[in-house]
């Protein structure tokens, strides 16, 4: 990697960094078995781990926030998460080279991310990264998770880096917008857990990427 103006790239982690569907399907297929219910496939549940467990029992198991049962159920599947977390998840392609790059050329990276840290702690640990995270900043550790941008300029303070410095990578337009309030350079993961890569062309992103292979050429290239 060339020298440039980035010296340091977040990433959002849940769809961009780490493609943690596998697990999700296996927690939710032992929740619908728990229920009785035929077992599901990964495309049917992809778009909807954005939106954290509330959002896969809300959206497949079809579930109202105000059902008595809804926050049991929600449980029920974090139980069952946290017991595979780690297993089948996995760096994006080409992610673990670029990850090795920025050790061997000095640029720091982190995650910013609105999965509890209970669980990213879990699935971080159980993962073999090629290095570790110079920051992890999740919702429990501001006042704001995301969209706001506080998450970030924590980010920013963990890496003693200005948000000019620093490139940030999300699969969802709250990333984007974040990153474009605590001012950084934005890069949409159009291979993330969206309804179609173009979706990602709205959201007013420095770069729309497409597939994880390429990150590491567009980051390369940004001067």
């Amino acid at each position: 990697m060339t020298p440039s103006t980035i010296k340091a790239v977040l990433f959002d982690l849940d769809g961009t960094l780490i493609d943690t569907a596998p697990d999700f399907l296996w927690a939710l297929n032992q929740l619908r078995q728990d229920f009785a219910q035929p077992r599901l496939s990964e495309p049917e549940i992809r778009t909807a781990i954005s939106d954290g467990s509330a959002g896969l029992v809300r959206n497949i198991l079809g579930l109202n926030d105000d059902n008595a049962v809804f926050e049991p159920t929600r449980q029920l599947l974090l139980d069952h998460y946290l017991k595979v977390i780690g297993r089948y998840a996995k760096l994006y392609p080409g992610l673990d080279d670029l990850l090795n790059d920025f050790d061997e050329n000095g640029i720091a990276w982190g995650i910013s991310t609105n999965k509890p840290s209970l669980y990213t702690n879990a699935l971080l640990k159980n993962l073999m990264l090629p290095s570790l995270p110079g920051s992890v900043v999740c919702p429990d550790h501001v006042s704001k998770p995301k969209p706001d941008p506080e998450p970030l300029l924590l980010n920013c303070q963990h890496l003693n880096l200005e948000p000019h410095d620093i490139v940030f990578v999300g699969d969802h337009e709250r990333d984007i917008q974040a990153g474009k309030a605590a001012g950084m350079r934005t890069i949409a993961a159009a291979w993330g857990y969206i309804n179609a890569p173009t979706d990602a062309e709205a959201w007013s992103a420095d770069i729309v990427c497409y597939r994880s292979e390429d990150l590491h050429q567009v980051i390369k290239d940004w001067k």
